[in-house]
């Protein structure tokens, strides 16, 4: 009989030629648990994904609820259903007033996706524009925006009338014209190691958009629910985008994404054609469900209040020699290491310190600091002494390998 780990890789299609082939057959709080008991620190959360940490009880008490009652009904936006009505109020009311009609899709992409098309449809323009080093996905609408031509030339040709400009260079936003149908941005860039907007870097785009008649889409689908020490990004830079892209912690563990934007400009999806955006599984009720206890999980249990706290206790106990910069803010985190050498064996080996680390796709000299919003002050200091001793070992094998 085969193992589960020869079954993963004869079944299950691959995104890598070196998966990190860990089993875990259950979690809770910022732990996983292996076959044999081995214990894993979550430090990345499923990529930002469980900010209320893995399988909190208000999370999992909504799901049980809402499955015991019903699950998929019909296509999205057919049938009035509680858990989408619900999360979709409870959204709205914490975002700027202009912000006050939700799109529920599936995840990320399809959230972008679905921004994309909704800038066009709106405009009735085709200019497309981003920013290099950015991520919204991998659909082939959300790559031809993605601001890396790494993961992009192997599937062109990709969508037409795509720009991408340099993140922070105020001189390129001259580029956003009567042409744009919208501009598209990370307010904070993760994929490129969490860099932060220079100062009125984002009001400028803004403003530009304003004058042109470009929309203007933030995609937080990591910076969202708390993740850099607010509820959302815009609230860090008081800007407000004419549509917003939410995902992953967004369904707190369940697949979930939307884009949101006003009653007008959403409206222009309805008519010419009618179902100009659909989804079948988009806004699945448990997953809002899901979402919705989640969110109300961080609003109860005050959990962005102890953010910052958090940063700066990582930031205070990882004093390494190989570490030569921390960036970023609350709990979603870069750490510096001299080479990517060190970041792949650190990467590699964590398991084996019983902690669970990543990379940045676009930001080979750093891993990611991103786990659950729960952590306490314990567990930091618990990831961070064993983090210490990976990078020990790193710092003497890394160029062995």
């Amino acid at each position: 009989m085969l193992t589960n780990r020869q079954l993963f890789l004869l079944h299950l299609g691959q995104t890598s030629t070196a998966p990190l082939m860990l089993e875990i057959e259950r979690a809770e709080g910022v732990f996983m648990y292996g076959p044999r008991g081995k214990k894993y620190l979550d430090l990345i959360s499923g990529v930002s994904v469980s900010n209320t940490g893995h399988r909190h009880p208000k999370v999992v008490e909504a799901v049980k609820e809402q499955a015991d009652a019903y699950l998929h009904l019909m296509v999205y936006g057919e049938m009035i259903q509680s858990p989408q009505v619900k999360y979709a109020e409870k959204l709205c009311g914490l975002l700027p007033a202009t912000l006050d009609n939700c799109f529920f899709v599936n995840s990320g992409s399809e959230a972008v996706e679905g921004a994309l098309k909704l800038a066009k449809r709106f405009t009735g323009r085709s200019k497309l524009i981003s920013f290099k080093n950015s991520y919204h996905g991998s659909t082939h609408g959300a790559l031809s925006i993605q601001g890396n031509e790494l993961y992009k030339n192997a599937f062109r040709p990709l969508l037409p009338d795509t720009l991408q400009l340099d993140f922070n260079n105020e001189t390129s936003i001259g580029a956003i014209d009567r042409k744009t149908a919208c501009v598209i941005t990370e307010p904070i860039q993760a994929e490129a190691g969490v860099i932060f907007p220079v100062k009125g870097f984002l009001p400028k785009i803004r403003q530009r958009c304003t004058e042109t008649g470009a929309l203007l889409v933030f995609d937080e689908v990591q910076t969202g629910f708390g993740r850099t020490g607010f509820m959302f990004a815009i609230s860090r830079f008081g800007v407000v985008p004419d549509i917003l892209v939410l995902a992953k912690a967004l369904g707190g563990g369940m697949p979930l994404g939307a884009f949101i934007s006003s009653k007008k400009i959403m409206s222009s999806l309805i008519t010419n054609p009618q179902l100009g955006h659909i989804t079948t599984f988009g806004g699945h009720p448990v997953c809002c469900a899901a979402g919705l206890a989640s969110l109300n999980v961080i609003i109860d249990e005050n959990l962005i209040a102890s953010c910052e706290e958090k940063s700066n206790l990582f930031r205070k106990e990882l004093n390494h020699p190989l570490i030569s910069d921390i960036r970023g803010e609350g709990l979603l985190l870069a750490v510096v290491l001299p080479e990517p050498e060190f970041v792949r064996y650190a990467v590699a080996h964590a398991p084996d310190y019983g902690l669970l680390l990543d990379y940045f796709l676009f930001c080979p000299d750093a891993f990611r600091i991103a786990p659950p919003l729960t952590i306490s002050p314990q567990e930091i200091l618990a990831a961070c002494n064993q983090l210490k001793i990976l990078l020990d070992v790193t710092m003497k094998n890394a160029r062995k390998k």
